[in-house]
Parts: structure tokens; sequence; C-alpha cells
């Protein structure tokens, strides 16, 4: 019992104002993405809801297709991340419903089995069961990008057509 009151604990942190976007960053420099690979192939979620409900239910945000994961198997939760002025979040992932109630398997996040909870990092594995796999990916962009290129992000060699015809006539 102690370990749904800690469940209900870790869900209830997210009570704080995730919901304002304005308080989460809206111009934010991130993107936070989940990558799902389940018995249907593969899927790209864009997260940015305040909460995610994962697993085989249909009703779920994020829906698995595999008989070996419950039917509300994990939750996401955004969260403010309090270490920087730039009003980001980060998510963390709860093992079970948003009621306090685990999966039967419980998540393996990066190897580590049977973890209740996981403040979500950069290519963070996160395995729901056998095939069922999800990757966390954090991009993020320079905050002076303003979605104009500079000519000096690439390298790129013009050729003039007949520069090659040149170089093949003198090789001869």
């Amino acid at each position: 019992m102690a370990i749904n009151k800690q469940y209900r604990i870790l869900i209830a942190d997210s009570s704080t104002d995730c919901n304002n976007d304005k308080s989460m960053g809206i111009q934010s420099n991130e993107t936070h993405i989940l990558i799902i690979e389940d018995d249907q192939g593969r899927k790209e979620f864009i997260l940015e809801s305040p909460r995610y409900s994962i697993g085989r239910d249909r009703d779920c945000d994020i829906h698995l297709v595999s008989q070996f994961v419950s039917r509300r198997h994990a939750t996401l939760v955004k969260l403010p991340r309090e270490d920087d002025n730039y009003k980001r979040y980060y998510y963390r992932i709860v093992d079970g419903d948003n009621k306090g109630k685990a999966s039967s398997n419980g998540l393996m996040i990066n190897g580590r089995s049977k973890v209740t909870a996981h403040d979500l990092k950069n290519e963070d594995e996160v395995v729901f069961g056998p095939q069922v796999r999800a990757i966390y990916y954090l991009l993020q962009r320079d905050a002076t990008q303003t979605g104009q290129t500079d000519a000096s992000e690439y390298d790129i060699t013009l050729i003039n057509p007949s520069m090659t015809e040149d170089a093949e006539d003198t090789g001869d």
C-alpha cells in the first residue's frame, strides 16, 4: 500500500501550473518527442500536453498495441524545470494509472527494471513489455535562432559542369 501512496504523491506533484502555456514557456526552444515501437510498428508523438496516459486501453492518449502491456500501463506528467530562468519543462513517467494502480509488468528504463517513476532525459529508453518500447528525445534549438539559416551553417562546394569536362580532357 505504501507504493500506491508514493504513486499518488508523484503524480500529484503535477498540480503545479503546467496547464498554463505561458508559465511553461510557450516560446520554449525545446521539443519533446516520444517514439513508440509496438506490435503495429513505430509511432511518433510530439509531447505538449500536461498529462498522457499510456497503455493497451484504446482510451489511452498513447495507445500501445500488445497483449503484454497493461490497460493503463504508465502516465506521463509534465513538470516545470526549476533550475533555469527559461520556464522549460520535463516529463516524468510513472508506472501505472493516475489513481496509483501499478501496471502488471512495471517499467524498465535504460535497463533498470521495476522503476516506479523516472524523470525522462534525452534518449531514455522505456520498456513496457516484450517488443514494446519507447525512446524519449528532448530536442533543443539555440535560443538565438529565428528560423532563418545562416550560410555559414552549410559547407557547400558548387561545381560547374564545365570544370569536370576540363579535368577529363587534360587527364589523357
